[in-house]
């Protein structure tokens, strides 16, 4: 499958509008964001777990970062209640599950080489700090060789300065309404930003929360299997 695949162009998609596809195992769908390849492929998805499913053992050749959106995530390592923050770094195996379902953001196979650090953080009593305008708050999820992930939460009707993200920039809205010059993004919407876009992003009165990704699309992926 090739979709979303040129990374020199912008994609923006409300994920609530998207159909759900099936994956190999019952009660596992998923939201297709971008992919290249098969059922092994580097992508970005919305996942969904039924109450009850799970997903057989597995290795994660290339990594896989999620970010828990709704429920609880388990696997045997513990329980990933909403807002939990995973890295399962290339090598890395579980059986994951949910007892009582829950929504998920993936993205495989998109670790550099040497990407090989474990992460678990809970969003909700992690600490957060100020970001570089009044209005901003940056909570630093992970960062390697120049790729940084973090949430940033926008008080209502802050304004953030003209800049150009040289390596991309990668955007989930998880609460409120973000907005630039191009539009309005409302919670859910996926944006991906190719690298040396440039825009003047803002919020109004509702504020918002976003997850996001700087300089990703410049950097290298470890490659899945043909």
């Amino acid at each position: 499958m090739d979709l979303n695949s040129d990374l020199e162009r912008r994609v923006v998609l409300n994920t609530h509008d998207l159909a759900w596809s099936a994956s190999p195992l019952p009660g596992v769908e998923r939201r297709m964001l971008d992919r290249v390849g098969g059922e092994v492929a580097r992508a970005t998805s919305i996942v969904r777990y039924a109450p009850g499913s799970h997903f057989d053992r597995h290795e994660h050749g290339g990594g896989e970062e999620i970010l828990v959106l709704e429920g609880v995530f388990s696997d045997e390592h513990g329980d990933h209640p909403a807002g939990t923050y995973l890295r399962n770094p290339p090598g890395s195996a579980h059986a994951p599950f949910s007892q009582d379902g829950c929504t998920l953001f993936v993205k495989l196979w998109q670790f550099a080489p040497g990407d090989s650090e474990a992460v678990r953080i809970d969003t909700a009593t992690a600490p957060w700090y100020p970001g570089l305008v009044p209005g901003l708050s940056v909570l630093p999820l992970h960062e390697h060789e120049g790729v940084s992930t973090a949430l940033v939460r926008w008080a209502p009707d802050t304004r953030f300065n003209t800049h150009t993200h040289p390596g991309g920039e990668e955007i989930l809205v998880l609460e409120g309404l973000f907005r630039d010059e191009d539009g309005e993004y409302p919670a859910g919407t996926w944006l991906r930003n190719p690298r040396w876009s440039r825009h003047t992003p803002f919020t109004g009165a509702e504020g918002a929360l976003i997850y996001v990704k700087v300089g990703g699309l410049a950097a290298p992926f470890l490659v899945p299997p043909n």
